[in-house]
């Protein structure tokens, strides 16, 4: 039978720890009496740098039980770099992984649903939300706006889908051969091209602690998600470059006849808004550009994405 890995990356999660433990370990063990998946399957928590007493917990449960593991990282590099670490170092020990945040607010109840498709032949399971009942109307809306954005952009990612899923052992192999600085794995795992499909669950409220990604973080993992797959925004300063150069032209021959006509007064409020508005374009796109040519002096040092401390194993 195929040995599973859960994969959970933790920043700072000591008050939800205590429920997580329990719950990951009856679903491992349902899936185990089931003849689902092999009893050495196991859940590998990912400690980020945590701040709190979260390695603490990871290291005294997996002393106590043999389906634990912790991975200790060296500083906090991020939810996707941990989330990374933990994939490539469980594809050596497992045959399959499933990677589930710490909250738990996706649901674990589905696991056997992706167990089943994996045996079916799939080598990647999407977890998809059915809808977003738990969020608020903001979140909502940005969330929409950036699909939308990054399928514009090129990107093939999935609709509704976080960091939720099955991988397979050659998935993951796969996916470790991916050595970007600028981590966006849910745009990278659908250029993997094995056989997929998803499963769909209704996200929970989250029960202790608190989100690990608020606005800010959404932001930064937005600009990432769509600067590290598209060209796109850089297209678009082009043609916005076109847009402005027609613009002035109308501005100039909008101008120029009541200058013949003498109609002209001096200090025309037109002249401000113009600069105001190129000045503004021209402001944006040599940010954008930076934000490009950033990303590429980070990816040309070629640095480890990550050290790992400790391991604790069974």
């Amino acid at each position: 039978m195929d040995v599973l890995a859960i994969v959970v990356p933790c920043y700072n999660e000591e008050e939800m720890l205590p429920i997580t433990f329990p719950e990951l370990r009856r679903k491992l063990n349902e899936l185990i009496e089931k003849g689902k998946i092999s009893p050495d399957s196991f859940a590998l928590y990912v400690n980020d740098g945590s701040k709190d007493n979260t390695w603490d917990l990871i290291e005294k449960e997996s002393k106590e039980h043999k389906d634990v593991r912790g991975l200790k990282l060296a500083g906090n590099v991020g939810h996707q770099f941990a989330l990374t670490a933990g994939l490539v170092f469980a594809k050596d020990i497992c045959d399959i992984s499933i990677s589930i945040d710490a909250d738990l607010q996706d649901d674990i109840d589905v696991f056997e649903e992706m167990v089943d498709k994996y045996h079916e032949g799939c080598d990647i399971v999407y977890g998809v939300r059915n809808k977003r009942k738990t969020d608020t109307f903001f979140k909502r809306f940005t969330a929409q706006t950036f699909y939308r954005v990054m399928n514009f952009c090129g990107a093939k990612t999935i609709y509704n889908h976080a960091d939720f899923r099955l991988m397979s052992k050659r998935a993951l192999e796969q996916y470790s051969q991916y050595g970007e600085e600028n981590l966006f794995i849910r745009g990278i795992v659908p250029l993997i091209g094995y056989k997929t499909e998803c499963v769909y669950y209704d996200r929970k409220v989250r029960v202790a602690g608190e989100s690990k990604y608020p606005l800010k973080k959404m932001i930064a993992l937005a600009i990432d998600g769509i600067t590290s797959f598209s060209v796109k925004p850089i297209r678009f300063i082009v043609y916005l470059g076109i847009f402005s150069v027609i613009l002035s032209f109308i501005a100039f021959i909008y101008a120029i006849v009541p200058y013949f006509l003498k109609l002209t007064e001096p200090g025309w409020t037109s002249l401000i808004v113009s600069i105001w508005f190129l000045g503004g374009v021209q402001l944006i796109s040599i940010g954008l550009i930076g934000e490009y040519i950033g990303k590429i002096y980070m990816e040309v040092k070629r640095r480890p994405r990550y050290n790992i401390e400790k391991y604790t194993e069974e």
